[in-house]
């Protein structure tokens, strides 16, 4: 059988760049060739492929072009504030000239790609090529999306009108579901699905058009996991829906790192009791107020657990010193560490001392801490966030910190959660709880032997057939 070549290309937010590698790094292993596209400055900060599969997946680079309001350099989400990134979208469609020269000139056998490269479809149609959509959040909250008729036109005005209709569970569901947004998220959740922005088009639609226009859905999960959505977001779109997996990374024991400020920690968790320390993160996608940050600070304190914070700069923080309250260091120093800039997530959350995670639970994050067994306290703030924190909480695997109905949240509310979560007997069913999810997200061979070798043989079955 000839070899089957697909050709990824995903959004351009680290939250999906890492999965779709995730995803071409695990296809490679079950003999499928991958060309992953991305702009320049993105690939130099993804992750090497790994020496073996060198021959099988390849990056190739397609510069964005210049767009008024999006500053020089920012290729990534990362780089920007929230109401910059429509302008990345300007210059992420503006690719679709290029993307399709190259897909010409390869002639792959799948083009696989994400939510915001609508143009994508009307590529897979002029050429042949098949489409996949790649959904890097789980089936639950493609679930509450909802199809593509209600995602534009009447349908979406009619049972998606108003920010208050994302604050319930959807007519379309039909089974009891916990997974929505509150009063406080759903404004802003609203106006960022359904809003027009200045590339000319909403999410939604551009969501629409993908689902309706692609061959097949594959979806960043697993049927142990939310088996009941994944069936359900298969009747919802009408289409083929393979769960990938939720594709846990794995962690390179061997790997040596020669960083100064890794080793100081690292060194620092040898000295800590197992499954003592709290590891704080919360990535560099929202842009915190110097408020919440420092009621995160205050409520680490007031836990009086251990803790390893990785605090990624702040904008507001001219020095490093400047992103925590008065005195916290000095007052912490016995029992934590905060370790400014990047960290090593997967070598920290694999580490024995580590027994809890303190995060905005992202999907991506909720894998990464859920393979090690790791007890969720879950803070959450944009886009599916929320929807996360309410799917975790409802089947037991996550304390949520309490909030006021504007959204804010105290340094006590901090600190309960944590102290439940950690150490006090009301939390023990729930550490029971994600030390038994052990057994789902970190089998490695149930992600890697059955869900991607059941897309695979997909892939491959279809490639032949054509």
């Amino acid at each position: 059988m000839a070899e089957v070549h697909v050709v990824m290309l995903p959004w351009s937010a680290f939250g999906h760049m890492i999965p779709f590698l995730q995803l071409s790094i695990a296809l490679a292993k079950v003999g499928i060739r991958v060309t992953y596209v991305s702009t320049p400055r993105n690939i130099q900060r993804l992750p090497q492929i790994p020496a073996s599969l060198k021959d099988l997946v390849k990056y190739v680079e397609l510069p964005l072009e210049a767009v008024e309001g999006l500053p020089n350099g920012a290729e990534a989400t990362i780089d920007l504030s929230m109401e910059k990134i429509q302008y990345l979208k300007i210059a992420y469609d503006l690719l679709q000239k290029p993307f399709k020269e190259l897909v010409l000139a390869l002639s792959p056998d799948w083009i696989i790609t994400d939510l915001i490269a609508d143009w994508t479809v009307d590529i897979s149609q002029e050429i042949s090529i098949p489409l996949i959509s790649f959904s890097v959040f789980n089936a639950a909250t493609c679930c509450f999306i909802g199809p593509p008729e209600y995602l534009v036109g009447e349908g979406q005005k009619k049972l998606r009108g108003t920010p208050e209709s994302m604050t319930s569970s959807p007519e379309w569901l039909c089974f009891k579901s916990p997974v929505a947004y509150r009063a406080f998220e759903a404004a802003g959740s609203h106006q960022g699905v359904y809003g027009k922005n200045v590339s000319g088009r909403s999410d939604a639609e551009r969501v629409a058009k993908i689902l309706q226009g692609c061959h097949l859905c594959c979806i960043r999960s697993c049927m142990e996991y939310e088996g009941e959505y994944i069936d359900l977001f298969a009747k919802l779109s009408n289409k083929t829906v393979i769960p990938v997996g939720v594709l846990p990374p794995e962690h390179d024991e061997k790997k040596e790192r020669t960083d100064e400020k890794w080793h100081e920690v690292s060194k620092w968790l040898d000295e800590q009791d197992p499954k003592s320390v709290v590891f704080v993160g919360f990535g560099s996608e929202y842009k915190f107020m110097k408020e919440q940050i420092f009621k995160i600070a205050f409520g680490l304190e007031l836990s009086e657990l251990p803790f390893l914070w990785a605090l990624r700069k702040l904008e507001w923080a001219v020095e490093d010193s400047d992103a925590l309250p008065s005195g916290f260091r000095e007052r912490t120093h016995a029992k934590g560490i905060v370790s400014y800039g990047w960290a090593p997530q997967l070598e920290i959350l694999a580490h024995t001392a580590v027994g809890g995670s303190l995060f905005h639970s992202g999907w991506g994050s909720i894998i990464e801490t859920l393979q090690h067994g790791h007890t969720l306290v879950i803070l959450p703030f944009i886009v599916d966030q929320p929807l996360n924190a309410r799917m975790l909480a409802a089947k037991g695997l996550a304390i949520e910190v309490e909030r006021r109905e504007d959204g804010s949240f105290t340094r006590e509310g901090i600190a309960k959660a944590l102290r439940q979560a950690m150490v006090e007997e009301e939390g023990e069913k729930i550490r029971a709880c994600t030390r038994k999810a052990v057994t789902i997200f970190g089998d490695q061979k149930l992600h890697q032997e059955h869900y991607i070798g059941k897309l695979a043989d997909y892939l491959k079955d279809s490639s032949a057939n054509k």
